[in-house]
């Protein structure tokens, strides 16, 4: 067993420990009761865990927190195991106004505009954004960056990067990551519109986008999924295991929407992240 199917075995624990739960009608919690298809794909996923699972139902407040933290702290450790292949100083946190990045500092001005002048919120909206987890990469010394060779001084050249922490001591946004348990109303796509003020609103760097979820119905991944220019991939905590289940399920439309998804570079399994994020 390598690293990575080591750490995804964990992160699957931790889920089955703390949110996963079966109720006694037999539906998970992560499927709709009222949708035969979504009840019997979560099943097969669960199944294909092979792990024992929370005794009771943990409150939808609960699990939403308790999906970000452990999903935080998956990705935290994996991509320590891949600092080789992008070295840094890397921060991973949950529930953080994208303001205090560089790229997004002067939304905070803004911010403070709008709660002066309350009628302009009607016009230019609510410019606040807080990512479910956010990774930023932290500025760096001089000296590290001459660690090899003199490559900066004093001069008046490379004054204004905010790689450097002479220029800037804010941490640099490097990705912002959407949790979403189910998808199963249009408040989902509140991530799709979080992405493109995150693009729009940027000073600097795009940072990566994506989406994290344990929805086991393609065609609802789909709704989120589709498409390009919002966000990067959709990721599912256990692709393989709902491929499985697809395949057993027999159904043609729910395996071409699986198909589709999946060969079109927009659903990528958990483990494939810390990958994609070292990008």
């Amino acid at each position: 067993m390598t690293v990575i199917s080591d750490l995804r075995r964990q992160y699957h624990q931790h889920l089955c420990e703390e949110i996963i739960n079966i109720d006694a009608d037999g539906v998970p919690n992560n499927a709709d009761r009222h949708n035969k298809i979504s009840v019997k794909l979560a099943s097969d996923i669960v199944r294909n865990m092979g792990l024992p699972l929370r005794n009771t139902k943990p409150s939808g407040q609960t699990s939403g927190s308790s999906f970000e933290r452990i999903t935080s702290e998956y990705l935290q450790v994996s991509f320590n195991h891949l600092q080789h292949l992008r070295p840094g100083k890397w921060t991973f946190r949950v529930g953080t106004h994208v303001e205090q990045f560089e790229q997004y500092e002067h939304l905070a001005d803004l911010a403070k505009a709008l709660e002066m002048h309350k009628e302009l919120r009607a016009t230019l909206g609510d410019y606040l954004i807080v990512p479910d987890i956010v990774v930023g990469r932290l500025p760096v010394e001089d000296d590290e960056i001459n660690q090899e060779e003199a490559l900066v001084d004093s001069s008046d050249l490379a004054n204004l990067t905010p790689l450097r922490i002479r220029n800037s001591k804010n941490p640099i946004l490097h990705a912002s990551i959407s949790c979403k348990w189910t998808i199963r109303s249009d408040r989902s796509q509140n991530s799709r519109t979080e992405g493109l003020n995150l693009i729009r609103n940027r000073k600097g760097k795009t940072p990566h986008i994506c989406i994290i979820t344990a929805e086991p119905l393609p065609q609802r991944i789909a709704s989120v999924a589709l498409g390009t220019g919002d966000i990067d991939c959709v990721y599912h905590i256990a692709l393989p295991e709902l491929q499985a289940a697809v395949r057993n399920l027999d159904n043609e439309a729910v395996t071409e929407m699986l198909d589709i998804l999946v060969t079109g570079k927009r659903l990528r399994d958990i483990a494939d992240l810390p990958f994609d994020l070292i990008i």
